[in-house]
């Protein structure tokens, strides 16, 4: 038997692994690895949010404006997103352990090297070198779930990602205000050293090697990272300057005519690039995928419901705060319904997945999301807590039904030598929703004021139709069987 390490097929008595099993790790091996797994994306996904609270504080230090020191959460932003996808293709070439551990590496020492940093540029670059790492982390995570578990059980492994990231992510401010409560900002990176070390001395005793050997034809091309980079940072700073990742705001009309322009920009990168794509027998961006209809229908679906999500996410602030008076308390704890639904949900869509179809299961979670954005759209006049939290309870659990059984579908119907491909491609879908969605509403407030009612109310209800498109999508892959299946 052939075991495949960093690329190149090797038998299995040279790495000192012992056989690989064909399916999946023993029960122990297993959580091993996926205790490894699990604490790279924590720590990952938590360091996109963890350093919002402390923006203030870090500008006041490091004599920066608010718009410079905004670069601390930008610059591990972009660099997460830009190099999500080349780093998948690069774990289909030299192996997903490889990638993850290099990863956290690279995201351990530039957590330190942020610890120490005594001017904002110095501590902007070594964020991006943490949004490097974060980007080997979460690249290659759903290919080591695939090889980790057996395939009767992966919706597990999947759903326990989807609960580690749901709880991850708003965990951040918690987490970093529990931490800036006793301790000061850099604490916030310091954190990451001991665990990034203990995550890589374990992971290299407990990831699994790749099973199979490289596709014909795949290559890592410079050109293609460098165009990959371009469109998605073009993309991201478009969306930036328009102001709606984290709230339109109001600009004047040359920035904002700039803001689209390199919007523009980055999609016109974007089609020279996925034409460079096409003519690829094994492309960086997976097209070669997206020709695998279920898997097209599954990351169409993906796409319509981080829409949804992403406006509901920037609208209901304004919704809450400005036409129902809620205090920012009020609003949060309110708000939190909906991440905490999912956590409830992850873990018992992950024992139906298998059971039921996965289309059929992501159709359901999905009109159950459409559901609660339209009733939240449909608010009356003075509702009171409950009205609006177990409406947000209702979002939370249809997007949490959705979306390991969703996620398990993107891994599994890809063939195995491209399970990094795919790993690359949630992250993107993902990315591409809520950048979408975000430019959705930027129209949305330009026709309609975000502080009136109207605009908030409207997007509301385009994020309930792109969640009933994205239950569509679902529902047509119950005509759809995966490959070999």
């Amino acid at each position: 038997m052939n075991t495949v390490r960093a690329g190149a097929a090797l038998p299995a008595a040279e790495d000192n692994t012992g056989p690989v099993p064909i399916d999946g790790l023993a029960p122990t091996e297993r959580r091993w690895a996926m205790l490894v797994i699990v604490l790279g994306l924590i720590v990952a996904v938590l360091d996109g949010t963890i350093v919002n609270l402390a923006l203030p504080g870090i500008a006041r230090e490091l004599q920066a404006s608010p718009s410079q020191a905004i670069w601390v959460v930008n610059a591990y932003q972009i660099a997460t997103l830009v190099m999500l996808l080349p780093l998948a293709s690069l774990g289909d070439l030299v192996g997903y352990r490889r990638v993850y551990l290099v990863g956290m590496a690279v995201f351990t020492l530039s957590s330190l090297a942020a610890t120490f940093a005594d001017s904002l540029a110095t501590l902007t670059a070594a964020r991006a070198f943490q949004g490097l790492g974060a980007a080997g982390i979460m690249s290659v995570n759903a290919a080591l779930v695939r090889l980790t578990y057996p395939s009767s059980q992966l919706g597990k492994g999947m759903a326990l990602n989807s609960l580690v990231v749901a709880t991850s992510s708003v965990a951040g401010p918690s987490v970093a205000a529990a931490i800036l409560s006793v301790a000061s900002w850099p604490w916030l990176f310091a954190i990451n050293v001991p665990l990034g070390i203990i995550t890589f001395a374990l992971g290299m005793k407990a990831l699994p090697f790749n099973r199979v050997a490289p596709a014909a034809g795949l290559r890592f091309s410079p050109v293609d990272v460098a165009l990959n980079v371009l469109m998605f940072s073009l993309v991201f700073l478009g969306v930036d300057r328009l102001g709606v990742r984290e709230g339109p705001v109001q600009g004047t009309s040359g920035s904002q005519a700039s803001a689209w322009g390199i919007l523009v920009a980055g999609l016109v990168v974007g089609f020279i690039y996925l034409q460079r794509q096409r003519k690829q027998a094994v492309p960086l961006f997976p097209i070669d995928l997206l020709r695998i209809p279920v898997f097209a229908l599954s990351m169409g679906t993906s796409v319509a419901a981080f829409c949804a999500q992403m406006l509901a996410y920037i609208a209901l602030p304004f919704l809450l705060l400005d036409v129902y008076g809620r205090s920012h308390i009020e609003a949060g704890l309110l708000i939190t319904a909906w991440p905490l639904a999912i956590v409830v949900m992850a873990p018992i869509a992950g024992r139906l997945i298998g059971r039921y179809p996965d289309g059929l299961l992501g159709g359901i979670g999905l009109g159950l999301l459409a559901a609660g954005l339209a009733l939240l759209a449909a608010l009356p006049a003075h509702p009171g807590n409950a009205d609006i939290a177990w409406r947000m309870a209702l979002c939370g659990l249809g997007f949490g039904l959705f979306q390991s059984p969703n996620n398990h579908t993107i891994v599994t119907s890809p063939p195995a030598h491209r399970s990094g491909a795919a790993s690359g491609m949630l992250g993107t879908a993902r990315l591409t929703g809520q950048t979408l969605g975000a430019v959705v509403l930027a129209a949305v407030f330009s026709l309609w004021s975000p502080h009136g009612g109207h605009g908030p109310v409207v997007a509301l209800v385009l994020a309930a139709c792109c969640a009933a498109v994205a239950a569509v999508f679902s529902s047509l892959r119950l005509k759809t069987t995966k490959p070999g299946a």
